[in-house]
């Protein structure tokens, strides 16, 4: 089986993942340190000298090819991949997959990627807090109708990583 875990930057897809992959005993990958590992290049040099063109192509690409592998995986989505091509319809048609919208409000998301701005080269030239919250709305609205999608929606404001990882593991019982 493979879980997917999709949800905006910043709502802890990759740290709830991690851990949830050691309580599974599955495997754990990033689709973005996988196209990293595969294209021999970080991913802002993909988007810089190959474009984002190329990068969606390889992103479709390689997701199709996690999600119909026979192994047992936590797999974390980049916070873009459901929303381009169809990548989300590739989440929704495998019988093998099992799909999470770790869903945040705007205001938390905000407040986790304030310290990460510099990591994150989306938002890395807002320079306020109110900025930051102006652009998580506008781009939040669009992506949600692609996050909603999952099978499961796991509201994780007041959670901690081990409610998360319960809610998780009773969807899966």
């Amino acid at each position: 089986m493979i879980v997917v875990l999709m949800g905006y930057m910043g709502s802890g897809k990759s740290t709830i993942g991690r851990e949830l992959a050691i309580v599974l005993n599955y495997n754990f990958l990033d689709l973005d340190d996988y196209i990293v590992s595969k294209e021999k290049v970080s991913i802002s040099n993909l988007f810089k000298d190959r474009g984002e063109i190329y990068f969606r192509k390889k992103e479709t690409n390689y997701l199709g090819e996690l999600i119909n592998s026979s192994e047992n995986l936590v797999l974390a989505l980049g916070g873009g991949t459901p929303c381009y091509g169809n990548n989300i319809d590739l989440v929704k048609d495998s019988k093998n997959v099992t799909s999470f919208y770790l869903k945040l409000s705007i205001p938390s998301l905000a407040k986790r990627l304030l310290n990460e701005k510099e990591k994150r080269p989306l938002i890395r030239h807002l320079n306020s807090e109110e900025q930051l919250l102006e652009f998580i709305g506008k781009h939040l609205l669009e992506r949600v109708q692609y996050y909603s999608q999952a099978q499961y929606i796991i509201n994780t404001d007041a959670q901690t990583k081990v409610d998360t990882i319960e809610d998780i593991l009773l969807h899966l019982i």
